[in-house]
């Protein structure tokens, strides 16, 4: 067997184990090979150990039925989040375009599975979406030479949505970013997790999102203003990124924040997808 890897977790929260979706579309345990997928797994050769296994045939399939699909990565010590990384967003946000990555965080907790409810928070009137391409970090990384450098730091990519409260993010005094970014399950992430030797070029993939089966954001990751490779080596410079930290890299526009669309309510249907790394579907729901 040969192809892309696609690896997965699946199960109800708290007891989630960690699979392969084959090219076969069929399930195949990883548990003989790790208890889960974390920064364990990643800084120990856990991608290769699966696709090694995985060539040899040597993985049992499992049976999914209708049981959870969970975040592909088990809870990051980290959410790294760079905003205002595409100009036409930045412009739709009424700001310039930076001149270095802006970076703020999201609580690891709010990394939830990718069709799990959205809750809107109490209070809230501007629960908005932005679809994200979302970077895991495979090895501990600190004072990056070079992007070049920094690519062999990347586990691979995953489809995250970094949902957003807008007034709780730019209407509390002192720009709250972190209060409007944090609220529980705010981070949708997966289905799966692609390894970045899987995926041919991450800056010429499609972005897309709909809310109620209606067009939102449609872009390209080309259109970022800087790379992943590039976010990496930045953040380096300032931070140690650990293995299994995710870095959402920004979203694309279309945004309510633009004020062409309505924010999100209850019973709303967000989908968010990132080309080659799968597409989620969240209902919110008021917390």
């Amino acid at each position: 067997m040969a192809g892309r890897l696609r690896l997965m977790r699946i199960g109800v929260t708290g007891l989630e184990r960690p699979v392969l979706l084959g090219d076969d579309d069929r399930y195949y345990d990883l548990r003989d090979l790790t208890l889960d997928i974390d920064g364990t797994f990643f800084a120990s050769g856990g991608v290769r150990r699966v696709r090694s296994a995985y060539e040899a045939g040597e993985l049992s399939p499992v049976h999914r039925d209708d049981i959870r699909i969970a975040a592909p990565i088990a809870r990051p010590g980290s959410v790294l989040c760079i905003g205002q990384n595409y100009a036409a967003h930045a412009a739709e946000s009424g700001d310039d375009p930076p001149s270095e990555p802006i970076l703020f965080y999201k609580a690891p907790n709010t990394v939830v599975g990718p069709y799990d409810d959205v809750l809107i928070p109490r209070g809230s009137t501007k629960t908005d979406w932005e679809v994200e391409l979302g970077v895991v970090i495979a090895r501990r990384a600190r004072y990056l030479d070079s992007p070049d450098a920094a690519r062999a730091c990347i586990a691979g990519f995953v489809t995250s949505n970094d949902v957003s409260e807008r007034d709780f993010q730019l209407g509390r005094p002192g720009g709250q970013w972190s209060k409007g970014k944090s609220c529980e399950t705010f981070n949708p992430v997966g289905p799966w997790f692609v390894p970045a030797e899987d995926v041919a070029d991450p800056q010429a993939l499609t972005l897309r999102s709909w809310v109620n089966g209606e067009p939102r954001q449609d872009s390209k990751t080309s259109d970022m203003i800087f790379s992943a490779a590039e976010i990496v080596w930045h953040l380096s410079r300032f931070m140690v990124l650990e293995p299994g930290d995710l870095i959402n890299t920004g979203t694309p526009q279309g945004v309510a924040l633009s004020g062409r669309f309505d924010y999100l309510r209850a019973g709303d249907v967000v989908e968010v997808e990132v080309e080659g790394l799968g597409k989620q579907r969240t209902t919110c729901a008021s917390a």
